[in-house]
């Protein structure tokens, strides 16, 4: 590897390490502060906080390898992801923002739904607890390995190492400096990544002389055919990822630690207009690579390589160090949101309820350090083995989340009805629904379900189905409860 990207690399561990040492030191004297922040992300820091975890290295990746196979037909899943953040931003984030802070301050989305229907069993908070740390633990693995691989095919270094370097820096910025650490390296790495995703097709587009349509056409004449090799079902499922926003913990987390509902509209239209630019610029870089790599003749055995490619043959080394910093960033800005919500999950789900109720703040936030380590230690475990099936199962994740938790999510902010039992039968059905859609051999060839439609589809639908009849078909919700979400439907319409 070129000194001058050594140097970049090294330069950008530093800036994610000093950023965790700054984030120590200003806020994380109590679990609040450093499970949340404290709710004082600006609009610019919590916009770019949420889409950075959310993208992760698909972005730069696996969308720019789907538009270099299948051109602008890969483009659905963009699109319905622009359209299902938009709505998150829309329905969720104001409401949640309000609710979770006059539901009991609630700091995690299980708290949430235990204090939003006065769950004293504790039963949706350890279901939806359970669901967290497991689907974010084989989350966090898949990241680590993406960084070892990363390590591998372009620096040349061993898999094992990569995995090593890329969870040693996440996990030294979230052990230290927690929400706050977490969310300003999002803000930066989200900056680097823009501008990767902006500089690489831009460059690569000027090498052409932009005479690239002919190119793109004589390899794959469909390629610029928005329909081309689609069915409606399949339109349809690809547009459904959008509804997995609403239930992913990670990102909507991001809601509840904004400073107040006043910043939601300035947090909405910086988020929306990285993500729009963001997503172009993946599929601009799949649609010029296709073109570079057919006009220069070089052989691409991997397409979801083509923004490494560009990035070791356009630049100088300097920038090739930024732009594989860009790739880390994405990766990285994924795992270390993930390790904080499962050690939310763990330190005031799990600890703080069965264990120590009396537990004194700084005890709590060592609790929530020591299960930062836990749970990477566990990720790299299973990720020592880059071909483990896991990879399979954490493809499902997103549906898995967005079934679970996305309608009650909804419900719980929109419907005052819904109940404590509406809510937890439409966890498990969700959930269930997904299991069986993705596990249960039924065709007549023996594969699942989930080869004809997305599974989310019929999760999200039979989760909302399931909540608002079990919660119509039960005794309606206590008067203090009716109480509760009127003051922040009053506080959060007057706040808007």
């Amino acid at each position: 590897m070129a000194t001058g990207t050594l140097i970049t690399l090294g330069l950008y561990f530093l800036g994610m390490l000093a950023i965790g040492l700054w984030a120590w030191r200003r806020s994380t004297d109590d679990i609040g502060g450093y499970l949340l922040g404290g709710r004082s992300l600006s609009p610019k820091v919590a916009a770019l906080s949420a889409g950075a975890s959310d993208m992760s290295g698909w972005l730069l990746l696996g969308l720019p390898g789907a538009a270099f196979v299948s051109g602008l037909s890969a483009g659905w899943i963009a699109i319905g992801l622009f359209i299902g953040a938009l709505l998150n931003y829309l329905i969720v984030a104001p409401r949640l923002r309000v609710h979770t802070e006059r539901t009991g301050d609630a700091i995690t989305i299980p708290e949430y739904f235990e204090n939003r229907f006065e769950d004293n069993s504790h039963a949706l908070r350890v279901i939806a607890s359970i669901v967290i740390i497991l689907f974010f633990t084989l989350y966090t693995s898949s990241g680590m390995v993406a960084g070892g691989k990363l390590f591998q095919t372009a620096f040349g270094a061993d898999y094992s190492l990569g995995i090593w370097l890329t969870a040693g820096v996440v996990v030294a910025y979230t052990l230290f400096g927690g929400f706050l650490a977490v969310s300003v390296t999002d803000f930066v790495q989200g900056c680097i990544m823009f501008v990767a995703l902006v500089l690489v097709p831009v460059v690569a587009w000027m090498q052409l002389d932009g005479a690239i349509a002919a190119d793109i056409a004589a390899v794959n004449p469909d390629a610029l055919d928005l329909f081309a090799g689609t069915t409606a079902i399949g339109i349809v499922s690809l547009l459904a990822w959008g509804l997995g926003y609403f239930g992913q913990p990670h990102i909507i987390v991001r809601f509840m630690a904004v400073r107040s509902v006043r910043d939601i509209p300035a947090m909405r239209n910086i988020g929306m207009a990285w993500m729009g630019i963001s997503l172009l610029g993946a599929v601009a870089t799949g649609f010029v690579g296709l073109a570079y790599v057919t006009r220069a003749g070089i052989p691409l055995e991997d397409p979801e390589t083509i923004f490494i490619f560009f990035s070791q043959i356009l630049f100088h080394p300097l920038i090739t160090g930024f732009l594989l910093a860009a790739l880390l960033a994405a990766i990285m800005s994924t795992i270390s949101s993930q390790l904080l919500v499962s050690s939310s999950s763990l330190t005031e789900d799990f600890y703080r309820i069965f264990i120590r109720r009396a537990a004194s703040q700084r005890e709590l936030v060592t609790v929530g350090r020591i299960c930062v380590v836990a749970v990477a230690l566990a990720a790299i475990a299973l990720a020592y083995d880059p071909d483990s099936n896991i990879l399979g199962l954490v493809a499902n994740a997103w549906a898995g989340f967005g079934a679970a938790f996305g309608p009650i999510v909804i419900l719980s902010l929109t419907w005052k009805r819904l109940t404590r039992n509406g809510a937890l039968a439409g966890m498990i059905v969700g959930a269930a629904t997904v299991l069986f859609w993705i596990y249960a051999p039924v065709l007549a060839d023996g594969q699942a379900l989930s080869s004809v439609l997305y599974e989310i589809v019929p999760g999200f639908l039979l989760c909302g189905l399931a909540a608002v009849l079990v919660s119509l078909a039960g005794p309606a919700p206590s008067p203090a409860m009716l109480r509760t979400f009127e003051a922040a439907e009053a506080e959060r319409a007057a706040q808007s």
